[in-house]
């Protein structure tokens, strides 16, 4: 049975890497994934962009009762996909069970770092 936490389509639409910065913490943006439920969870992932077309489907699998941190400055995470940093894009979750998704962004620019989080619109 479905969880009854989450959704099961999710949409980011103001994603940007920040530059690394120069700091021990470097600068990133990261989608937490919350799987409250007994099976798995598909997800599939697609990137979209201001002047090309969305990325392929990336396909992520997020284990029962886990939760799964995935970093957008990682290709290892999404599919081998490199996102430039410093370009707007935006970012679409589809899961075959409804999950609990969060955004967080840490930006060192200085060393006053800014690091915020928020949920996405779930539909």
């Amino acid at each position: 049975m479905d969880s009854k936490n989450g959704k099961k389509t999710w949409i980011f639409p103001d994603a940007e890497l920040p530059p690394a910065g120069e700091f021990t913490l470097k600068g990133h943006e990261s989608i937490i994934i919350l799987n409250c439920n007994k099976k798995q969870a598909e997800i599939k992932l697609l990137v979209y962009f201001e002047n090309k077309f969305p990325s392929e489907p990336i396909r992520i699998i997020v284990e029962a009762e886990r939760v799964r941190c995935i970093r957008m400055d990682n290709p290892d995470d999404i599919g081998g996909l490199i996102i430039p940093r410093e370009t707007q894009y935006a970012i679409k979750l589809e899961s075959s069970v409804s999950v609990v998704v969060q955004y967080g962004r840490l930006d060192t620019r200085q060393q006053n770092m800014a690091f915020y989080t928020c949920m996405g619109y779930s539909v």
